[in-house]
């Protein structure tokens, strides 16, 4: 089975295609400047064990529907196809960033499942609209091909109301829905997944922090396998120190800053989403690596940055140790999780109190797997996220759920 997955964004697509007989990727790739004469093509396609192919072109795209069209004209041209008809795409897997309390798991794409979608758009305009772009553009083209729907908050749907309310007037959670509800809920459920491999045990009875570290980053406590706490909220600008968002504030800020900045509702979120966070404090960038470089060459901001970083990320540690009453395992994951080893090892070694023992020479090396001592008491982990594969895992599941019950 052929599955395709898409992350439709506003004015860009990112798309893989799986082959789920053994799980290989056979094609990725992404279309930019959507709406533009020279949005840009990227494709990359995979033969056998080589490295995969790339090849990078523009083209005038102007929609969601014309972008759909030209990815899968690149699947199947004869020069770096990787098949003979688009027909042999046996469903499509969509990345939905917001599900709300409606959309709690992952589903086939029907009309009611849609108008869930639109339902939650209040709650992630910039999202749930080019995500329902996406699923309509397939359905224009490929009508008789199932979809469905993959939420990065329904893995967070399990978590108690303690976690997820908040101490506002409880008719603001009644009336306009304000509760967290996390989000790369797909990642945090695929490390977790994948360390269950590699340690040899089930999830169930084990307690596990997840880290998914890059320029949005978030911490998850998942006990049982279940998600009971994450530190992204209502918004995914809560939480952690990030690239360019602020994470945790004081709220009584924003009404001071905006009286004495004299500066909208729109410039207020603003300057929260896109100019806090590592490149607010550094005045750099949002990078870690640049911020990194700028450190070890003696810049004190980039520095303040870096720290403040590691801080409040052991910080969540340590609130998720005492949420689930102790732990098991702890991953990195993300851009910043899986190559910075230095951040990783400022945070675990002030996590000794917890058991944790860093092994340096594996930290320095390891891509996938373990960077604590064999007697740790608590084992820290490497493990690269593979947000697609679990859309498509979910997609080949409800398929095959569906091609059995009309069977």
């Amino acid at each position: 089975m052929k599955i395709l997955v898409l992350n439709s964004g506003s004015s860009s697509i990112k798309y893989q295609f799986i082959d789920m007989d053994g799980e290989k990727p056979l094609a990725s790739g992404q279309i930019e400047r959507i709406g533009m004469d020279d949005a840009v093509v990227s494709h990359k396609f995979f033969t056998g064990n080589e490295e995969p192919k790339a090849v990078k072109e523009t083209a005038a795209i102007y929609d969601h529907t014309a972008a759909i069209r030209r990815l899968l004209s690149d699947l199947a041209k004869p020069e770096y196809g990787v098949v003979e008809d688009p027909k042999e795409i046996a469903a499509v897997g969509h990345r939905v960033v917001h599900g709300g309390e409606s959309l709690v798991e992952s589903a086939l794409i029907t009309p009611e499942v849609k108008e869930m979608i639109r339902e939650n758009i209040d709650l992630a305009p910039l999202h749930n609209p080019p995500n329902l772009a996406g699923i309509e553009a397939v359905e224009a083209i490929l009508p008789d091909v199932p979809q469905v729907a993959v939420t990065d908050t329904a893995f967070h749907a399990t978590m108690p109301r303690t976690a997820f309310l908040y101490a506002l007037p409880y008719a603001m959670y009644m009336r306009h829905r304000v509760r967290r509800y996390g989000f790369h809920g797909t990642s945090h459920r695929y490390v977790s997944g994948r360390l269950s491999e590699l340690m040899g045990r089930p999830l169930a009875g084990m307690k596990v922090i997840t880290c998914h570290l890059g320029n949005g980053a978030s911490v998850c406590a998942i006990e049982d396998g279940k998600s009971v706490d994450t530190s992204m909220g209502f918004t995914p600008l809560e939480g952690l120190v990030m690239g360019t968002r602020s994470g945790d504030i004081d709220p009584g800020i924003i009404p001071y800053l905006m009286n004495r900045e004299e500066i909208t509702i729109r410039e207020m979120n603003s300057m929260l989403n896109k100019h806090s966070g590592l490149r607010g404090i550094s005045g750099i960038s949002g990078d870690m690596r640049q911020i990194t470089q700028a450190m070890e060459q003696g810049d004190a901001r980039a520095k303040d940055a870096y720290e403040m970083f590691v801080y409040r990320l052991r910080k969540y540690i340590g609130a998720y140790v005492a949420a689930m009453d102790g732990v098991d395992a702890i991953v990195f994951t993300g851009g910043i999780g899986e190559n910075a080893a230095h951040v990783r090892a400022d945070v675990c070694r002030r996590l000794t109190f917890f058991g944790v023992e860093l092994d340096e020479e594996a930290n320095a090396q390891v891509r996938e797997g373990c960077i604590t001592k064999p007697g740790s008491k608590v084992s820290a982990w490497v493990i690269p996220t593979n947000e697609e594969l679990v859309i498509a895992r979910d997609t080949a599941q409800i398929v095959r759920e569906l091609a059995r019950a009309g069977a």
